[in-house]
């Protein structure tokens, strides 16, 4: 039903869910000729960047809103900090998250607070 929304230079599941989740639903009012190439290759960088376990747990961490340190995520998470700072790192390149200087610490957050959508859809298709 939605891989009509898939192109040819990412063609895999997630990127048809979220192209689905977005087009078909109608989430915040975007419609279809919105969908430029470049847009779908954001969101296909983004979700790659989501595709990991430990970064699936971070944006989960981050998805109440609440901006928190490394420190607090990696403690949260029960991983190394070198490990966190790594997915962090990560996940703001590929525009995922954001961050903010605040004195010696950096907070992070999401971006996008719609992308706590796509935990609620794999948390949806993971149950049994």
């Amino acid at each position: 039903m939605f891989n009509q929304y898939v192109t040819g230079s990412v063609p895999d599941f997630i990127l048809s869910f979220y192209l689905y989740i977005f087009v078909e639903q109608n989430v915040d009012g975007m419609e279809y000729k919105e969908l430029t190439t470049e847009n779908l290759e954001m969101a296909a960088n983004m979700l790659k960047a989501i595709a990991h376990p430990v970064r699936i747990s971070i944006v989960g961490c981050l998805e109440d809103g609440e901006r928190k340190t490394v420190t607090e995520i990696h403690n949260q998470l029960g991983i190394e900090q070198s490990a966190a700072s790594h997915h962090l790192g990560i996940l703001r390149d590929r525009g995922v998250l954001a961050s903010k200087r605040e004195g010696k610490n950096t907070r992070y957050y999401l971006r996008h607070p719609n992308l706590k959508m796509i935990l609620s859809c794999i948390s949806t298709c993971c149950q049994q």
